[in-house]
């Protein structure tokens, strides 16, 4: 029995026959349509999300098989925490908070690609990645919850295998993602505004020279880059550019 394999990248629940997918199963001789509405079904709960499917055909009956990987982690804790990106001062800089149902329902979704030899191993991988995103779990830093995990804090919700939250556990959620947020601007602006006075008393020196009074500062250079001075070229380098 002979069999074809392909594979592709599609955003979840929106494959069509177009390219990519199309062009590779015309050939095939198979139902493409019926190809895709698996794919778009088993891939629902990715939306907006780009997910790895393998498509197995049978080159004599032209039955096919659909396998469906999962997204990164980062990917999925982005869906679950409702962001556009993580943190990129995630030591400092918080961008939203997890509770302990969402961390297991993303190391269940990825349980077959996780080094974890159980449940709760696998959660502390995901917790790794949240802390590598600036993202909190249950209101702590990422390291901290992993302490929790290991002392037993969230033994019941574990077991449970609990992934779903209340109305009220998601209005929770929401409300302290708006809140990471607003510090987060409150946090940039106080920043812009030191790195502002710190160009004003400058005033004149070389670019290196500032950006070094800027990092002595802790002023994240995010924020102060692209208020630096443009270096001017010497004279000699002129000449070469010329």
């Amino acid at each position: 029995m002979a069999k074809e394999n392909i594979e592709v990248l599609i955003e979840g629940g929106k494959a069509t026959a177009a390219p990519p997918l199309g062009p590779a199963l015309g050939p095939m001789g198979v139902n493409i349509g019926e190809v895709v509405s698996q794919i778009n079904k088993k891939t629902a709960d990715f939306k907006g999300m780009q997910v790895p499917v393998k498509v197995s055909i049978d080159t004599e009956t032209k039955d096919f098989d659909i396998t469906v990987g999962t997204p990164p982690a980062s990917a999925l804790i982005k869906k679950e925490a409702g962001i556009q990106k993580g943190s990129g001062v995630p030591q400092t800089d918080k961008v939203a908070d997890l509770k302990i149902e969402q961390l297991i329902k993303i190391a269940k979704m990825k349980e077959d690609s996780l080094l974890g030899k159980d449940l709760k191993q696998k959660i502390k991988e995901i917790m790794g990645t949240c802390r590598s995103m600036g993202v909190n779990v249950e209101g702590e830093e990422p390291s901290e919850a992993i302490n929790q995990i290991n002392s037993g804090k969230f033994d019941k919700e574990i077991k449970e295998e609990k992934t779903e939250l209340s109305a009220e556990e998601m209005k929770e959620v929401e409300a302290e993602k708006k809140k990471l947020q607003e510090d987060l601007e409150k946090k940039r602006s106080e920043f812009e505004a030191q790195a502002k006075e710190v160009l004003s008393k400058m005033e004149g020196k070389s670019r290196n020279d500032i950006k070094a009074k800027m990092i002595e500062a802790e002023i994240p250079s995010a924020v102060f880059e692209p208020m630096l001075p443009t270096e001017e070229k010497k004279p000699d380098e002129e000449k070469k550019s010329e």
